[in-house]
């Protein structure tokens, strides 16, 4: 074998191709990328343990156990120039398996530096599902529904159960396997079960908890069942909550180790029984004084706190005064409840401290009137002072400027960097609204990310346009907070008194309408309450009110708008968009009405009616066409989208395949966790995910680093400046090329003209749609369509 050196790694060329020409099918080739490692190549039987990757996939993409596993021995065997050997356990799809890993560094012809590991499986693969069911200490059973003639539950089969629940159950497993609950001599709690069950069944629920008590050969034994139901299957978990019953029994609410202080008192005598070791610590009192004392010995007279009835409503407690030994007297709140202790009738007294309330009473009025995170006036002080700043201005002729102010962008820097950053910036912005202001100027915080200014208007317009321009350009500067730069901006509306209302609330109303008009039209800008707006608002209200009632009067329409592969010219898909013919109005654009129904949570169930209409509707395609719906980042609140997604594929015969599903940015932002978590198991069932107006975002990059999406769709404003603008130019052509490093497909919006879509085939892009091709079209327009673009009549276009 040819050698580089004599103390140079063998060759690649010599070691892995040497008359071979193929790798071998264990093995990965690794090659330095920067600082990580990325596959060169890799053997066909290595895939499957990677869980996913390729030619130039790097290890932080693949599966985290095997990425580092790799990594790690590849690090190993470079920085030593030896061979390196490690172990690692892999899980995929559930099962868990045990791989040898050796590390052999190489050179190449060109002199760097590689790295083969070969993978080898040691040892049987383990079922984790399986090793959980059996090792888990609580009992786990699954039982099956037995239905009649009629679809009636009239038993239920025990399909398997483990150790755990045999031991519960009180009989050997393999006796209870494939046994009816109706048969006799099963020897538990039958009746209550099968009772449950059938409730569950009957409500239509999916979990259900209750208690059962079942025989032991000691004493019965308290078992807590909790029932899920996955059709007309049940997974009962059995845990024993004996000994917790007992503790309770026991331990009265917890009575001794209760961090309040607490004692218990005979009804009749008012002596002490019994006293908790937090009682003893707060008063001073050893145990022994205390049990020599009665209740009302501890109780002070005195003007302060007069002397209560025992009989007082102890739901709301009552104030008493109370000595202590060798210390201050308290003020306390003593709760009572009527208990039997020994057998006896007693009194159960909890003692809540409030001396300290009263010494901050200071500072709950302070509370009261201020802003607790900003120190700002909050809303019930801003509303005061303004209703008295009005009064003046009546009085003496003044007038004044009423600003809304509301962040730009809060919300996003909230969900990114989570609330402590969220609280900081609130705390700043507070503070350069404070100084942009001017004196005889307040400022009040009203809500989570608004304000209100009131600004002494007796100096000409202009001054209040640049007091609005300052507090707008002040807000906007970049914020640094631990380490990192926050910009937002702000937007402001402005009501003028007299001239736009005379009370405080209308005021405040006529500037908030300014404020959505300032925002509806950009951002950043300020805009004045014009009486037009108050029409606009009303008729947004209507609108609201037509749109609950629009569903269920069959006023909303599905159109479909064809997605053409570039490459062939060919319909591969439609994506459905939501219409709205009004009765009166007509046609009602989207923008107009799709904000209102996210805004009062129609969305929900008009994106359910889309989803299952778009389902039923592909079904009756070509089995080569897909559909796209889109999901509003409401939907993904709701626990239950998993669910209805595989219902509308149930219902409709779908194949998941031909599903594509379309989410923003901002439902990514909304709840990382539980949208991701949802998204993965709605790909999982086979679903396509595709991210939509991809760029228009500020987080894109982490958001494609953290879920697989099937496609990225190009935004439309990039695609329509293409001709007139270079940025829109190159953002595709980068959009384009890390989609097609990914593995992704692209969809361009928006293409209206042939020069638009030989740029995006030249650059890769892989679907387009637009007006090109056809506007969204009703279902009865489907057919002609598909005819017209596939049968070649756009061919030359």
């Amino acid at each position: 074998m040819a050698r580089v050196g004599d103390d140079a790694p063998p060759r690649f060329e010599d070691l892995m191709l040497d008359g071979l020409g193929a790798i071998d099918d264990r093995i990965v080739l690794l090659a330095r990328a920067g600082s990580e490692w990325e596959i060169r190549r890799l053997g066909r039987a290595v895939v499957e343990c990677l869980g996913g990757g390729g030619r130039e996939t790097r290890l932080s993409e693949l599966a985290p156990d095997c990425g580092f596993a790799l990594a790690q021995a590849a690090d190993r065997a470079a920085a030593d120039g030896e061979p390196r050997q490690r172990e690692a356990y892999f899980a995929r799809h559930g099962q868990a398996q045990r791989y040898d890993i050796l590390a052999l560094p190489l050179a190449n012809r060109w002199g760097s530096r590689l790295v083969a590991i070969h993978l080898a499986e040691r040892g049987p693969r383990y079922n984790l599902i399986d090793a959980v069911f059996h090792a888990s200490d609580d009992g786990v059973m699954a039982l099956a529904v037995i239905h009649d003639d009629a679809r009636r539950p009239v038993d239920f089969q025990i399909v398997d159960l483990n150790a755990a629940a045999a031991k519960l159950l009180g009989a050997p497993a393999e006796g209870l396997r494939w046994r009816r609950l109706g048969e006799e001599g099963l020897g538990f709690a039958v009746g209550p079960l099968a009772e449950n069950l059938r409730r569950l069944i009957a409500a239509g629920g999916e979990r259900e908890r209750f208690e059962l008590t079942f025989p032991a050969e000691a004493a019965a034994r308290c078992v807590g069942v909790n029932l899920t139901r996955m059709d007309d299957l049940f997974c009962a978990t059995l845990t024993d909550l004996t000994e917790l019953k007992q503790r309770e029994e026991s331990y009265r609410l917890l009575f001794e180790a209760n961090p309040m202080p607490m004692w218990i008192v005979d009804a009749r005598t008012r002596r002490l029984l019994a006293v908790n070791d937090a009682a003893i610590e707060h008063y001073g009192y050893s145990r022994d004084r205390f049990l020599a004392m009665s209740a009302d010995e501890l109780r002070i007279d005195d003007a302060e706190a007069e002397k209560a009835p025992v009989e007082a409503d102890a739901r709301a407690g009552r104030h008493e005064r109370h000595r202590r030994a060798g210390r201050e007297p308290i003020d306390a709140l003593v709760f009572a409840r009527a208990i039997a202790y020994a057998g006896d009738a007693a009194e159960l007294t909890v003692i809540a401290d409030i001396t300290e309330r009263r010494r901050a009473a200071a500072e709950a009025a302070f509370l009261a009137r201020h802003d607790a995170l900003t120190g700002l006036s909050n809303r019930a002080d801003f509303s005061a002072r303004l209703a008295s700043a009005i009064e003046t201005g009546r009085a003496d002729g003044r007038r004044l400027a009423i600003c809304c102010v509301d962040l730009d962008l809060f919300k996003g820097v909230n969900d990114t960097y989570g609330h402590p950053t969220g609280d900081r910036l609130l705390r700043m912005v507070a503070q350069r609204l404070r100084d942009a202001l001017g004196e005889g100027d307040f400022a009040a915080r009203i809500g989570g990310d608004e304000f209100a200014v009131v600004l002494d208007a007796a100096a000409a317009p202009d001054a209040i346009d640049a007091t609005a321009t300052r507090m707008i350009e002040t807000l906007s500067l970049p914020y640094a907070i631990d380490g990192i730069e926050v910009t937002i901006g702000a937007s402001v509306g402005v009501a003028l008194f007299p001239a736009d209302g005379a009370s405080a609330d209308e005021l405040i109303k006529n500037a908030d309408l300014a404020l959505y008009q300032a925002k509806s039209e950009g951002r950043r800008r300020h805009r004045y309450f014009q009486k037009d707006l108050q029409r606009a608002a009303l008729e947004r209200r209507e609108l609201e009110a037509d749109l609950r009632g629009a569903l269920a009067e069959r006023q909303l329409e599905v159109h479909y708008q064809p997605l053409v592969d570039i490459s062939g010219r060919r319909v591969t898909g439609f994506e459905a968009l939501l219409r709205w013919r009004h009765p009166t109005r007509g046609m009602i654009a989207p923008n107009d009405f799709i904000p209102i129904a996210e805004a009062n949570g129609t969305i929900v169930p008009i994106g359910e009616w889309v989803l299952r209409t778009a389902c039923a509707e592909a079904a009756t395609w070509p089995d080569e066409i897909a559909v796209a719906v889109n999901l509003s980042a409401i939907q993904f609140r709701t626990a239950n989208l998993t669910q209805t997604v595989i219902s509308a594929l149930a219902q409709s015969g779908l194949a998941p395949q031909r599903l594509e599903l379309e989410i923003t940015e901002s439902a990514l932002l909304a709840d990382t966790a539980s949208t991701a978590a949802t998204l993965h198991a709605l790909r999982r069932f086979g679903v396509r995910i595709a991210l939509d107006d991809f760029g228009t975002g500020y987080s894109s990059l982490s958001h494609l680093r953290g879920f697989p999406f099937d496609k990225i769709k190009i935004d439309r404003s990039f695609v329509k400046d293409l001709a007139e603008r270079r940025d829109c130019t190159a953002i595709i052509t980068a959009i384009s090329s890390l989609a097609r490093s990914l593995g992704i497909a692209t969809t361009a919006e928006g293409v209206e003209t042939a020069e638009q879509l030989d740029f995006l085939r030249a650059q890769g892009c892989t679907q387009a749609q637009g007006f090109l091709f056809s506007p969204a079209r009703p279902r009865a327009d489907l057919a002609a369509l598909l005819g017209r673009i596939n049968g070649g009549e756009l061919a030359a276009a």
